[in-house]
């Protein structure tokens, strides 16, 4: 187990690492038009009006900015986590950050909603992640 554990660590932050870009490149457009194939929300609007689904409580204008926040929290862990650059905060940070977005869902969208998006896997993966012991290298 402790060999498989250095290639288990990059795989698993490579997976959550993209797993938090593309969706951040959906919203700006980058992966297509609204509509297209693969492509849940293709620009910012879009995204921001099912941002405020999740945040009924909040007016729309508070809600847009804590979707951009998670937006930029999105894609700084997605790219921490890809480098290999202070994991640990990266799997934290998306850990918490998944997990709000999880208990939203199932508390707005309905109790499917995070389990058909394996949003609570995800969250639990990344931490997981956080409590693994890094990768010690051998002193030559």
């Amino acid at each position: 187990m402790k060999k498989m554990s250095p290639t288990a660590q990059i795989l698993l932050r490579f997976a959550l690492g993209v797993g938090f870009i593309l969706p951040v490149l959906d919203r700006i457009g980058f992966l297509g038009a609204p509509d297209s194939a693969n492509v849940s929300w293709g620009n910012w609007a879009n995204f921001v009006a099912y941002t405020n689904t999740l945040m009924p409580y909040l007016p729309a204008k508070m809600a847009s900015f804590f979707g951009l926040i998670a937006t930029i929290g999105e894609a700084l862990f997605g790219v921490l986590l890809i480098i290999g650059y202070k994991i640990r905060f990266a799997a934290y940070g998306s850990f918490v950050l998944t997990l709000i977005f999880a208990m939203s869902m199932l508390l707005f969208t309905g109790y499917r909603s995070p389990f058909n998006y394996s949003v609570f896997v995800v969250s639990f993966a990344s931490l997981l992640l956080a409590v693994l012991e890094p990768e010690v290298k051998p002193k030559n």
